[in-house]
């Protein structure tokens, strides 16, 4: 039987479908082998980043108010943050002592569809006398956080005025720490050692006497309160790469002094952002606008606050 042109097209055709079939087939079976094998695939990885949150820290608004106490502006920040693009706000601990004002934040978050991402928080923890005072205060605070899906915890430990800790304050300190770290497991709360320029002067030595008794305590530094105390923010990441959750950021001029919003400053921050990625970063990175005592602002704070925003996701792609 003679094969006419015919015939050897229809043989080619069937030649290459059967090397499509395969393709496929083995395309297929690298699917499910990497599948089960933890989805190594590169690309997989990326996808599956854990998103960074970025939030607005509240300071640049309690700063104005009577104790600090941002409960009767909630409504304004809330808008202003949304309006700005952020992911959530982090307030300072103050609305959340209050049943209604905690009341009135899950109300501002099903309003604006933004998060309460957690509380800042600061007190005399080296003080024994303070210790069962602190606790219940931060169980109470917790308790509301928790309610509103509040998740972090920024601690500032305090100082004693004029003189470094004593050994024996740090044990006292250790003691609550560990207490409130406890207490905020329970509750699905990440504590994170909040730093202003004294815990981190005179080469760390407070914040070192809090790790030698916590080695694994997380961290959630503050980067320009860092670079006041001439601390490079850059190598401090590296060095507790391991144990930093959170961070707040904010922008500073060549004089020193705080801009009326991030970008306007000199910070590098595409260094830092870089630096992130190197440590893999996937906490929480907290925009905390301040101004320095008598500056004029010349916009509105949401304006602000939008360039601010606006900057992060230029600069630092977050």
């Amino acid at each position: 039987m003679e094969f006419t042109g015919d015939a050897s097209l229809i043989i080619k055709k069937s030649e290459m479908n059967r090397r499509k079939f395969i393709q496929n087939a083995s395309l297929s079976v690298l699917a499910l082998s990497l599948s089960r094998a933890g989805n190594t695939n590169p690309l997989l990885k990326e996808n599956s980043k854990k998103k960074i949150t970025v939030g607005a820290h509240v300071w640049v608004y309690a700063a104005s108010q009577p104790g600090y106490d941002v409960s009767p502006i909630l409504s304004q920040i809330f808008s202003d943050v949304s309006y700005a693009g952020f992911d959530g706000v982090e307030t300072m601990e103050h609305p959340l002592r209050s049943a209604v004002y905690t009341k009135q934040i899950k109300e501002l978050i099903d309003q604006y569809k933004i998060k309460l991402i957690g509380s800042s928080y600061g007190a005399d923890m080296w003080n024994k006398e303070k210790r069962n005072q602190i606790y219940e205060d931060v169980d109470l605070i917790f308790t509301n956080m928790s309610s509103v899906g509040g998740r972090t915890f920024g601690v500032s430990v305090g100082e004693p005025a004029g003189r470094k800790k004593t050994e024996e304050e740090f044990d006292n300190q250790e003691v609550l720490l560990r207490r409130l770290i406890s207490l905020g497991e329970k509750k699905g709360i990440v504590l994170n050692l909040h730093n202003h320029t004294a815990e981190v002067e005179n080469n760390m030595y407070d914040l070192r006497g809090t790790l030698k008794r916590i080695q694994d305590i997380k961290l959630g530094p503050d980067l320009n309160w860092l670079l006041r105390a001439g601390i490079n923010p850059v190598d401090f990441l590296r060095e507790f790469r391991k144990q930093i959750v959170f961070m707040h950021l904010r922008d500073q001029q060549s004089d020193g002094k705080w801009p009326e919003s991030m970008g306007e400053g000199n910070v590098n921050f595409k260094e830092i952002s870089e630096v992130m990625k190197e440590i893999n970063f996937e906490g929480d990175a907290i925009i905390e606008l301040a101004h320095e005592n008598g500056f004029v602002r010349t916009r509105p704070l949401k304006e602000s606050l939008k360039m601010s925003r606006d900057f992060m996701k230029k600069t630092m792609g977050i």
